[in-house]
């Protein structure tokens, strides 16, 4: 397995849940992975299939993440409207500071068609973060539907804004855990909403869920985020 540049989230590691969506399409259902180093761009890394519930990702001897098999009990709340979370959107935090503005999923720095450009932002009376998501052809199978390495992508970043609303700080991923429920079609309008559930320390727990306006709640995700010192 090869990380691409275009897939970065800090400029020089990949994406976290593009990578986590990477190794978890090894488990058959619900997968939680956990990073343990940031995994490397460009770097020719081993994936070890452990059996039906572990897979690892290497980096020579260094262990990069570890995917295994896990059930997800999230109660999700109810999204805004498209439109609402087209609103949210324009006070993302990440149009005035971003620690990392080229991520594949909520840079703001990418372009139409090169990015994600996820953008959540706070929806008006809650703790909650919306984006309106319509995903491209790049990121679909042959059949037209949404690859799911993006669909963990899609979970990953609101997560981090989520908590972010109560204290704005770099934190980065170490932990998720995603339940993809149906199928995205591509150019189906989406709205992905983040929250945030716990803090300890410097330890984040949030919650983030994609919902398609035709087909409703596609899939959701259990993050543990992690404040750099």
């Amino acid at each position: 397995m090869i990380i691409e540049n275009k897939y970065c989230g800090p400029s020089t590691s990949g994406q976290g849940g593009y990578v986590c969506g990477m190794l978890g399409s090894f488990i058959q259902g619900t997968a939680e992975v956990t990073l343990r180093i940031p995994p490397p761009l460009n770097h020719n890394l081993e994936i070890n299939i452990m059996g039906d519930d572990k897979v690892t990702l290497m980096d020579g001897d260094k262990l990069v993440a570890e995917a295994r098999k896990a059930s997800l009990e999230l109660d999700v709340p109810s999204p805004p409207a498209y439109a609402e979370a087209q609103k949210a959107s324009i006070d993302y935090l990440g149009f005035k500071q971003h620690p990392f503005p080229r991520c594949f999923v909520c840079g703001p720095e990418r372009t139409v068609g090169d990015g994600m450009r996820i953008f959540p932002g706070p929806v008006t009376g809650g703790r909650m973060v919306a984006a309106p998501w319509i995903p491209y052809a790049e990121l679909c199978d042959d059949h037209g539907l949404v690859r799911h390495e993006f669909i963990w992508a899609a979970l990953d970043c609101p997560g981090a804004f989520a908590a972010m609303m109560e204290l704005p700080r770099i934190i980065v991923l170490g932990k998720l855990a995603v339940a993809v429920l149906k199928d995205i079609k591509a150019d189906a309008p989406c709205v992905v909403i983040g929250w945030n559930m716990a803090r300890d320390g410097r330890k984040y727990h949030t919650g983030t869920a994609v919902f398609s306006e035709s087909d409703g709640l596609c899939a959701k995700a259990k993050a543990i985020w992690i404040a750099l010192k």
